[in-house]
């Protein structure tokens, strides 16, 4: 999306020492899937480049979810583009949520709803 943060440059130079999992949109649920280089994507939901592997279930196993969003706030409360994606895929992950976003995303406070799941911190490039 033009209007968050590209990841793809991060992507493919963490990828070469770490297992990157990527979001792949799949009727109104998020599943991840292992990212294996940019020849196995293609372009999915919303004209985003998507991994085409194997679903990964194993959440335990995630260090760190970097999360994507139309704005975040200082509490930590992440406003996303009204499908519920992230808010009923976050809940499964047991590891830190980094939301990641331009400065002007950054605003004083988000609404948020008792299911909205907030990011333990927000890095603003």
């Amino acid at each position: 999306m033009k209007d968050e943060v590209q990841t793809h440059a991060f992507i493919e130079k963490w990828s070469r020492s770490k297992r990157i999992i990527l979001p792949v949109v799949t009727g109104d649920e998020l599943e991840l899937r292992v990212y294996t280089g940019p020849q196995d994507l293609a372009i999915g939901s919303y004209g985003i480049a998507e991994p085409t592997g194997t679903p990964f279930t194993d959440y335990e196993t995630i260090d760190l979810a970097v999360i994507p969003g139309v704005a975040f706030d200082r509490y930590g409360h992440r406003l996303g583009r009204g499908k519920g994606y992230y808010d009923r895929l976050l809940p499964q992950i047991p590891a830190p949520k980094v939301g990641i976003c331009f400065p002007f995303q950054l605003i004083e406070e988000v609404p948020a709803e008792a299911f909205d799941f907030r990011m333990d911190t927000i890095i603003a490039q």
